[in-house]
């Protein structure tokens, strides 16, 4: 009988460095051997508590017990065709749930796809064809993805953008509204107005694309005055309004789509990492006149809408409403705001606490003052705690923000004890 062999972090690292290209970053210096729910266990043993979730795309968890079970029935009917060679009921069923989920009191259909790039670009494709209209208008600090054209759309230089270009023609960017980095609502909107002035004139623009909380750019919320006015001018010029949900959908923040919070419906809504609990799923869903623009053959790719992807994501669905998912979320954003703000208390480099749902952060700044972000402490802090047993992220244009995207199954009893070992590692870098 064969014997596993052991492999070290250190030893793998090495192969790594030796085999995998320079550009594909690594946070943590740890290779998992097994995960589960909210947990996971490197190739040496060691425990760690993951409130990183695969950047956003366990909301189900590790190895969610419904979502494996699907997949290994599905393993045994067929694994791929092509959709649009051979077509099968689940890419169907996942539309049909889809459209249902999607806000707007109008009729909707669905492209599935396989990442959140994807999801994007053809969102923009759709929009394109739609108003036969060329340019689009995204904001600062967005993430949108890395294709070339993807990058063009993100407002975050490094290190998503540099040494990339040239960038696609026809991308703008606006200012995002963010209060604690001195950008009102007022101004974000007038940035677009000048925009319409000193670029584009509003007549050529097919969209505007934003994410309801800004992933990368740093869990900033979208202000519900900020979309009211984009949405505004968007119906004034015939403009589509696209919502980035890549990160925020699959319940992260507390319903199933971020945009459901919003007080008004989006023309087209992208999607992706949490939909199929692990498993490589994205979409676009939208208004049935404008994704029904693209004639038959402008859609599509090999692998597009995978059935094992689809046959997962049903799975998800399952486990939202079996486990109320979204009340879960609802819960553990409100737990984990309580204990933050009182850790920010304790610590006064935490600037600023918050969130939507359990899309929670915190912002850190040199002793508190918000004219001085501080990254070097939010390096520090993701390596410390992952020394200590927990696995986080940073981002944010400064790159002073950590994030927390624990799975939603995860129970009270592991998020107070990962929360214990990040206000431990706070307090040790004091």
């Amino acid at each position: 009988m064969q014997h596993e062999p052991h492999f070290t972090n250190a030893a793998l690292l090495a192969r790594r460095h030796a085999a995998v290209a320079r550009g594909v970053g690594q946070t943590h210096e740890i290779f998992v051997q097994k995960a589960r729910n909210a947990e996971l266990w490197d190739v040496e043993g060691r425990r760690y508590i993951d409130f990183a979730g695969g950047i956003a795309v366990l909301n189900t968890g590790h190895l969610h017990p419904g979502v494996i079970a699907a997949v290994k029935a599905q393993l045994d009917r067929y694994t791929h065709t092509c959709f649009q060679v051979v077509a099968y009921e689940p890419y169907v069923e996942v539309a049909e749930r889809l459209n249902a989920l999607a806000p707007g009191d109008f009729a909707k259909k669905t492209l599935l796809l396989t990442t959140g790039a994807e999801a994007v670009e053809n969102a923009v494709k759709i929009a394109r064809a739609h108003t036969r209209r060329p340019a689009v208008i995204a904001f600062t600090g967005g993430y949108h993805g890395r294709t070339n054209f993807t990058l063009g759309l993100t407002g975050k230089v490094v290190p998503y953008k540099t040494g990339f270009g040239p960038f696609p023609a026809e991308v703008y960017h606006a200012q995002f509204p963010n209060a604690l980095h001195g950008v009102s609502v007022a101004q974000a909107l007038q940035s677009v107005e000048l925009l319409f002035k000193n670029d584009v004139e509003p007549e050529r623009v097919a969209a505007f694309i934003i994410e309801p909380v800004q992933g990368e750019g740093g869990f900033y919320v979208a202000p519900v005055e900020f979309i009211n006015g984009l949405k505004a001018l968007a119906d004034r010029y015939g403009i589509l309004l696209i919502a980035d949900e890549v990160q925020t959908g699959a319940g992260r923040t507390g319903t199933w789509f971020a945009c459901e919070q919003w007080p008004v419906a989006p023309d087209l809504i992208t999607t992706a990492k949490s939909l199929a609990g692990g498993f490589p799923l994205a979409g676009v869903v939208g208004r049935a006149e404008v994704m029904d623009a693209p004639a038959p053959g402008g859609l599509g790719g090999t692998y597009a809408g995978s059935p094992v992807a689809c046959a997962a994501a049903l799975a998800v669905f399952e486990a939202f409403e079996q486990e109320q998912l979204l009340a879960r979320s609802r819960a553990m954003g409100a737990l984990l705001v309580t204990r933050l703000k009182a850790l920010a208390e304790k610590q006064p480099s935490i600037g600023d606490v918050r969130g939507l749902g359990a899309m929670v952060a915190i912002e850190l700044f040199e002793g508190g003052d918000v004219h001085r972000p501080d990254a070097a402490l939010a390096k520090k802090v993701v390596a410390e705690a992952a020394r200590r047993g927990l696995i986080l992220l940073s981002c944010g244009t400064y790159g002073n923000v950590i994030r927390i995207l624990v799975p939603l199954t995860a129970s009270d009893e592991l998020l107070e004890e990962g929360l214990a070992i990040l206000a431990d590692t706070l307090a040790a870098l004091a």
